[in-house]
Parts: C-alpha cells; sequence; structure tokens
C-alpha cells in the first residue's frame, strides 16, 4: 500500500470504529475502491490499525480505567465469547474479509434493525450497575460483529440496551470493551503473520505502513467518539440506520450492474 492509500483507510477506521456502519466494512470498501490489492499483510493492516483506534478510549476515558477489580472482571467476562469464537473460526472470518457482497448485505440489514433500535429497547432502568449478566449478555452481541459489515459498536450497544442500559452508558461500555478485544485481535493477528514463511520479512517491509495507519486512526477516532456519544445521546440510531441502508444498497446496485469497484 502507498502512503496516501493508508491514510485514507486509517481515516476511514478512525471515523467509523466507534460508529455503528462497521469499521472493517467500510475498510473494505475503501481498500476495494483505492485497488489495493489482499494479502496477508494487508487482511492484518485491516485489524492492526483498529488497535490505534481504541487506544483513543484509554486516553480519552483514563480515569475509568483506574477503578476496582470488579470493572476488569466485568470486561473479562464481556471479552470471553469474542476470544473463544474469534480464535476457533479465525480463518473463516478472514475469507469474509475479502467479500464486498457480504459486507453490503450486512449494511443493509443492520440499517434496517437500526431505525427500529431506540423504539424497541431505549427502555432504560434504574438500575444502570453493570454486573456479570449484562457483561456475558453484550459479550454474545459482540460475537455477531465478526460479520464484516455487522459492526462491532452496533452489536455491543444493542446488546447493552436490549439489558436495559442507557444508549449512554451501553456507548462507553462498548468502547471500554474495545479494548482488550482489539488489543487481543490485533495481537492474534500480528503473530500468525510473524509465524508465516515471509512473515518478519513482509511486516518489517510494511512497519512505516503500519505505524502511519495506527497513529491516523489514533487521532481521528478521538474525534469521532466525543462526537458519536453526543450524538448518540440526542438523536439515537436512526441516522447512522439510512445511512447503512443507502451505502449497502448503493454497492449492491453497483456489483448488480457489472460495476467493478476495484477500478471507480
Amino acid at each position: 500500500m502507498s502512503i496516501l492509500q493508508t491514510i485514507i483507510i486509517a481515516i476511514v477506521e478512525g471515523i467509523t470504529e466507534f460508529l455503528p456502519v462497521s469499521s472493517t466494512g467500510h475498510m473494505i470498501i475503501a481498500q476495494k475502491i483505492l485497488a489495493v490489492e489482499s494479502s496477508e499483510f494487508v487482511k492484518a493492516f485491516t485489524v492492526n490499525i483498529q488497535f490505534g483506534a481504541i487506544l483513543s478510549v484509554l486516553v480519552l476515558y483514563w480515569k475509568r480505567f483506574f477503578q476496582t477489580f470488579d470493572f476488569y472482571w466485568k470486561l473479562f467476562i464481556a471479552f470471553i465469547p469474542a476470544a473463544i469464537i474469534g480464535f476457533l473460526a479465525s480463518d473463516y472470518i478472514d475469507s469474509l474479509l475479502e467479500n464486498v457482497v457480504v459486507v453490503a448485505i450486512m449494511l443493509v440489514l443492520g440499517g434496517v434493525l437500526m431505525l427500529f433500535v431506540d423504539k424497541w429497547f431505549d427502555k432504560p432502568s434504574e438500575n444502570q450497575e453493570m454486573d456479570w449478566k449484562r457483561s456475558l449478555k453484550i459479550g454474545f452481541y459482540q460475537c455477531i460483529a465478526m460479520i464484516p459489515g455487522v459492526s462491532r459498536s452496533m452489536a455491543t450497544i444493542v446488546g447493552g440496551m436490549t439489558t436495559k442500559l442507557s444508549r449512554k452508558n451501553a456507548a462507553e461500555f462498548s468502547f471500554f470493551l474495545a479494548v482488550p478485544t482489539m488489543a487481543a485481535a490485533s495481537g492474534y493477528k500480528l503473530l500468525k503473520l510473524i509465524l508465516e514463511p515471509t512473515g518478519t520479512t513482509m511486516l518489517s517491509e510494511n512497519l512505516t505502513t503500519l505505524l502511519i495507519g495506527n497513529v491516523v486512526a489514533f487521532i481521528v477516532a478521538m474525534l469521532a467518539i466525543k462526537f458519536f456519544i453526543e450524538f448518540l445521546t440526542k438523536y439515537g440510531f436512526k441516522a447512522f440506520g439510512y445511512y447503512r441502508i443507502v451505502v449497502g444498497v448503493a454497492i449492491l446496485v453497483l456489483l448488480a450492474l457489472g460495476i467493478d469497484l476495484d477500478i471507480m
């Protein structure tokens, strides 16, 4: 990848990581439009720069991470389902990372769901304390996001709202959960790359690309988080739902017309 391609994809990641629109899906679309050829490094890059984005959570909410052991225990419980399923289904998930049709369909389906999320689930209870049952349920919802186009933030926020968390509290827990989840995913993907016959060479040749991608994603994500929390608290999910539907339908129409996204 060129430096320009790296920066554009990292900007896309930073903007979309915490919005319920699927950062992975948007990066796959961006790679197709920019004619970035798929490779083991590109797959690793797609996962790894998400770590740069979630570091913004540590910076913005650093005080929240200096809490009791119970805080980390709840994060661990929520992290377990994705860790197990992600490890067992790693190769299958990788195969989906090249499928734009899957991304488009999931964008549309997720968008339709989001038109009704506020009506169905925005019924917060007086008890907003995070217990292990809420954590585990959100953890299972997070597993759905392994399908490109679903959106990890959407799945976990909706999961939180089904337990009667407020939109704001569900969103914040989703951000916190992103830290161990994406750290583990990034580390595992890098390890797999290093263990490839030419992995170490490939990584050393593209180290600058990884660093630039993570730094850009980190900076952009800092701005996106602040925007998202304010917007979600005031307006809910509908706008994101319409956006997902428009983007997903547009991609499906282009593909149906035989337009090659690689040369757009």
